[in-house]
């Protein structure tokens, strides 16, 4: 039996965007656009009526933002929800909040010749829909009180090397995991799949509300302990070696199953220069970037993790890790912060 197609809501105060975002997304034979709504308020009782598998989200609305929508709906009525808006610098800001709010995934809207842009999108659009209607977006609740990590003071950081890659839910969950982390953790190399000019703003959000410092990794950049690099969204990150020094090594090459950055590319430097001195984890995300790269660094006899499908937004990277037996342990993303200090 062929399966049913995935049902969508349109929310965007713009007629002709709705007009062209059902136009596209129907053009699709597994969507179904069941209803649209101009502002979040109507697109609430859409919700309970229609009972979509997805929604496209604005952000900015009357009466009610996209942001405080979102917030709102991920703590009572959790459901994917990928958001569609013009990403100015402001709006790049925007819709990072709304990854770390729970969003799966943005599509940058066009901001000139509209009609001919979002055709242009159709595949991106219909790709990450289809994606959404996959995970499995959880309640958001206040974390639980635990006890700050503490670094065994009879233990160095210097020369141990943390590597960790993720993708779609990725934002969320590197938030999570890094903001547990205590200052004087090992260097931690991240690649995130991303948009160009994301991640900027990703690695001020993070350094933000760290302990550790965090900034978008640069060329021969230094890595240090108590320190976070983060691959820009048009470059992989790989790590080098000098001597005792480690160091960032941003390159141009193409794109490697099928992300660039891709997390294959650091895991690979990583087992190459690290060996046993790092730590691999993989985190939520579709496809299987980083798996044959952390299958390396087991073999070179690197500690190697996975999150758990329990956690996972999206259990695709962690799994096709997983299945290859490049994990070497399982975790909840709440785990994996206690398990790098240990």
């Amino acid at each position: 039996m062929p399966h049913a197609p995935v049902t969508v809501l349109i929310v965007d105060d713009s007629a002709l965007m709705r007009q062209l975002l059902t136009e596209v997304l129907q053009r699709d034979p597994g969507i179904r656009v069941v209803g649209t709504a101009a502002d979040p308020l109507i697109a609430r009782e859409k919700i309970k009526l229609l009972n979509p598998q997805v929604i496209t989200l604005d952000i900015e609305m009357p009466r009610m933002d996209g942001l405080s929508f979102l917030e709102r709906l991920m703590a009572l009525r959790p459901m994917p929800v990928v958001v569609v808006s013009t990403l100015t610098q402001k709006g790049t800001d925007a819709a990072l909040r709304a990854l770390e709010l729970g969003a799966v995934d943005v599509v940058a809207k066009p901001v000139a010749g509209i009609a001919n842009g979002i055709a242009d999108l159709q595949a991106e659009l219909v790709a990450k829909v289809r994606a959404a209607a996959r995970t499995r977006p959880r309640a958001r609740g206040a974390a639980p009180e635990r006890p700050p990590l503490k670094i065994d003071p009879l233990l160095s950081a210097s020369g141990r090397i943390v590597a960790v890659g993720a993708s779609t839910g990725g934002v969320e969950a590197l938030q999570r995991l890094l903001t547990d982390l205590p200052v004087d953790s090992p260097a931690i190399l991240v690649t995130q799949h991303m948009p160009p000019g994301f991640t900027t703003s990703f690695a001020k959000r993070l350094d933000e509300v760290c302990r550790m410092s965090v900034c978008e990794a640069t060329h021969h950049q230094r890595v240090l302990p108590g320190h976070i690099y983060i691959a820009n969204g048009r470059q992989h990150l790989e790590l080098g070696r000098s001597g005792a020094q480690y160091f960032c090594r941003m390159q141009d090459g193409p794109p490697v199953s099928g992300h660039r950055p891709s997390v294959d590319v650091l895991f690979h430097s990583v087992a190459s220069t690290a060996a046993a001195n790092a730590l691999g984890i993989i985190l939520t995300g579709m496809g299987r970037d980083g798996a044959e790269g952390l299958l390396a660094m087991r073999h070179a006899g690197a500690r190697t993790l996975g999150e758990s499908e329990a956690s996972c937004l999206i259990y695709g990277m962690s799994k096709a890790a997983h299945d290859i037996g490049a994990v070497e342990t399982e975790l909840a993303l709440d785990r994996l912060a206690a398990e790098i200090v240990k």
